[in-house]
């Protein structure tokens, strides 16, 4: 069973409908996006596959517990964790920058990965009973550009999320778990637009060296193909989906 969080809308829904292909069940967490969610479970339903709506706070512990607990009685003994959900905390200069947006892109972005990421590690380390398995984390290509103009503090969280990434892959090795990270670069989603700014793909485009704005599904290719045993010897890498931007 596959845990993606954030699930309801934009990456993280075009991942958990492409997990279809592991043949696994899928638990599909949101926190807001209910509607998104459900639209997510029918669609892999439909194409056969065991799925579950779970709304929870992946930045609390006890939600995380309850989302791991829940999703496990449901649909079975947990092989993978995505760890997709997060916000930015807003745009703006760092000069600028309100620590209220720095606590609530913590939470979400750095806070959610390290809770999940022990969860998953509890259920699927074979040193504590588990049958190993996978977890991937939802990063962005800002941890190496450092997103300046725009959200230095986000893209700093998205650079210890890569940290977290490699070090809990040195970890997790020895117990048949294999930790991963996808990083993004611009995509096609509501993020921009959540920000206020939905012009942003389009005055970047010219940016990126393949000339396009990348879609979440292709994405969702990068991150299913980690989770899969065709990447069986990969662990404590971070590739990078952002045509060559």
């Amino acid at each position: 069973m596959i845990i993606v969080t954030g699930a309801g809308q934009g990456i993280g829904a075009a991942i958990a409908r492409r997990a279809a292909a592991l043949g696994r069940p899928v638990c599909v967490n949101y926190r807001s996006s209910a509607a998104g969610a459900a639209r997510v479970v029918a669609d892999l339903r439909a194409a056969g596959v065991d799925a579950l709506a779970v709304e929870a706070d992946v930045t609390e512990e006890d939600e995380v517990e309850r989302l791991f607990t829940t999703a496990e009685d449901e649909l079975g003994p947990l092989t993978a964790v995505v760890n997709n959900a997060g916000v930015t905390g807003g745009l703006g200069r760092v000069v600028d920058l309100e620590i209220g947006q720095l606590d609530t892109a913590y939470r979400a972005v750095l806070r959610s990965v390290v809770l999940c990421t022990r969860q998953g590690l509890r259920s699927m380390a074979r040193s504590r009973g588990g049958a190993g398995g996978c977890v991937l984390n939802i990063s962005s290509t800002g941890a190496r550009t450092g997103g300046g103009h725009e959200w230095v503090h986000y893209a700093a969280l998205k650079a210890a999320v890569n940290a977290h990434t490699w070090g809990a892959a040195q970890e997790a090795a020895a117990d048949g778990v294999r930790v991963n990270a996808v990083a993004p670069g611009l995509i096609d989603t509501g993020l921009h637009q959540a920000n206020g700014v939905p012009d942003r793909p389009d005055r970047l485009r010219t940016t990126v060296p393949l000339g396009r704005i990348g879609s979440p599904e292709e994405v969702a290719e990068a991150a299913v193909f980690l989770l899969s045993p065709a990447a069986s010897y990969i662990t404590g890498s971070v590739l990078e989906v952002g045509g060559g931007r």
